[in-house]
Parts: structure tokens; sequence; C-alpha cells
């Protein structure tokens, strides 16, 4: 215990608490900016289990605010969950960690082998968000809501029994009326303090203390940090708190999806098979440039776009933003759909 004993030593944790959260698993979702700083959190706080989950590859883009990666990854095009399990398991060999590289879905989430006890928002899009929220008001688990912009950033704890993300908006907001770290760029501090909190509260529910109530905003440029009063119950027309229904789980995933705030369009067709990727660097050959075959992708450039092709049969394409152009491509280099 050694390891713990300045945590230990907080009235609110002590050995019990720490114990409690020796016996905790915690679902992060998405391994970007919030992502990584809160996964490295959980894990030096003793966690005893985190699955991460994400979709996309390290970038050198990534690299000012991203803490677990590093100028290697984004040269080898690394998964961001497996960087990043690689990264935590070095720095806790104790806590169990599982990288999974993976679009969050609903069919991805009916994989996992059993339910966490927190999950933390590590996205970078309402859509996931709203899934998030309505499948932990499933199972009944409490989720925290994060999210950063330019110097600003917003967090919540959503309990079980709500109230809820669409309590606050019934239906995710306009992309376009959102802005993203492509349009308003992002400040590394604005993540630092709204991943502060979110682990902070994680914490606080697995050791069973009462989490705050509220959205707690920050500027860090201006110096603004706050915790705005929530109403207390869910919204009487919520379906998601009343039980009557879970928009978010029913909706067929999309098959091609821009990426947030990236020139870069993710396919993933529903009727996707499993992809021999050796067979694929052998069929495409000289057709295409800079093709590389690594340990967990194949990546190849074609029409002036640059591909990452996973086993799944997932692909990210890098230089485009139509998702009906993405999918075009994607069916004459790859034709799988």
């Amino acid at each position: 215990m050694d390891r713990y004993s300045r945590q230990t030593r907080l009235a609110g944790i002590g050995l019990e608490g720490q114990r409690r959260i020796r016996a905790s698993t915690a679902l992060v979702v998405g391994c970007g900016a919030l992502g990584t700083h809160a996964a490295d959190a959980l894990v030096r706080a003793g966690i005893g289990r985190l699955w991460l989950v994400d979709r996309d590859i390290v970038e050198w883009s990534n690299l000012q605010r991203q803490v677990l990666f590093t100028e290697a990854d984004a040269e080898r095009g690394l998964p961001k969950a497996v960087a990043a399990a690689e990264r935590l398991a070095a720095a806790n060999r104790d806590v169990a960690i599982e990288g999974h590289v993976a679009d969050c879905t609903a069919a991805f989430l009916a994989t996992l082998p059993a339910l966490p006890d927190v999950v933390l928002d590590g996205t970078d899009n309402f859509p996931t968000r709203y899934l998030l929220n309505d499948w932990c008001a499933r199972h009944q688990r409490p989720w925290i809501y994060a999210g950063a912009v330019g110097t600003e950033g917003a967090a919540m704890v959503v309990p079980v029994g709500g109230p809820c993300l669409r309590c606050l908006w019934p239906e995710p907001p306009n992309g376009a009326d959102v802005g993203s770290c492509e349009t308003a760029g992002i400040l590394a501090p604005a993540i630092a303090a709204v991943s502060a909190f979110q682990v902070a509260e994680a914490l606080k529910l697995l050791v069973g203390a009462t989490p705050s109530r509220g959205v707690y905003t920050c500027d860090v440029w201006r110096g603004s940090y706050q915790l705005l009063a929530l109403r207390a119950e869910p919204a009487a027309d919520c379906p998601t708190c009343s039980g009557r229904a879970f928009p978010a789980l029913d909706a067929p995933p999309a098959s091609a999806v821009t990426l947030c705030g990236r020139d870069a369009v993710q396919v993933d067709p529903p009727d996707r098979r499993d992809l021999d990727l050796d067979a694929l660097a052998r069929r495409l050959g000289s057709a295409t440039a800079r093709l590389e075959r690594t340990e967990h992708l194949l990546r190849f450039e074609a029409d002036g776009v640059r591909f990452s092709v996973f086993a799944s049969g997932r692909a990210l394409l890098f230089g485009v933003q139509d998702p009906l152009r993405a999918r075009a491509l994607y069916d004459r280099w790859i034709g799988l759909s």
C-alpha cells in the first residue's frame, strides 16, 4: 500500500476507500486528450480494471495535449488504445488494462464481459455521448460527461436515475453549432482542468461519496471556474430517465462518419467482414503509394487520400471530408461493401 499512502491519508478515502477503488472497473471511451488524462489518473490511483476504447490512430497533432503518446507512436501510426494501454501498463503493473481498437457502438458495448462501475467520457462527438447516456441509464451505471474546446471546458456527473444529458439537451446539438479543436483550437490546461474534475468525481463515486451536482465549467485563459446549478430531478418528458425509450441504442450506426474537427472520415460498413490485411497488401501492390503493413493495420495512399485499414474491415480515410466520397473510395480500394 506504500504506492497509495498519500491517497489513503485523505479522510474521504482511507484504506477502505482504496480497497473499493481496487475492486472497481472503469470504462474510458476515447483515448484522446480527455481520455489519456483521465486514464492516467485512474491507473495511478489504483483502479482495479480499466477498459479503454478508441477508434483512432496517433497523429503528430495529438502530441500537444494527449499525454500518453510519443513521437514514435505517431510515426508508427499506432492505434491510440494500444499505445495508451502500453504506457499505462508501465505506470502500474497491478492494474488490469484492456485496450480495444474499435468504435464505441451499442454492438461493442454489448461485448463487454461485465458492466463497469463508472464510465468516463473522453469522446469528441455528441452521438457517442448520447449512446453512453442511454446505455448507462439502461444498465443503471453512472457516467461523467466532459468536453473542452479552445480555453473552455465543461463536465457533469450523470448519476443513476438522472437527470441525464437528454434532460439538458433532448437532442444532440448540431455539429455546426458546436466548436471543435480544428476550428477553435485547444489549450492543454483546459483539458487538464476538466479531466481533474472528471476523475475526482469518478473516485468519489467509487468510494461511495456523494458526487457534485451541477455542471462544472471553466475558462482557464480568463481564470473562470464554477459549478452551475442543475435541476435536481429528471425532466418530466425525458424518455431515457423514465425508461420509456433509449433512442441512441435503437438508432442504426452510420456506415461513414466525419471525425470531429478532422479532415478525415471513418468508414465502417454494417455488412463488413474480417480482412486478411496481408492479402490486401499484396493485391494493392504498386497501385498505391507508401504501402505499409504494421502489427495493427495496413496503411497506404491512393487518390490523394491516406488509408488506415484494420483487420475488422473498419477504415480511417484522411484527406477527405465527404462521407459519400469516403465510402466510394473505400469500395474502390478495399471493396467489402
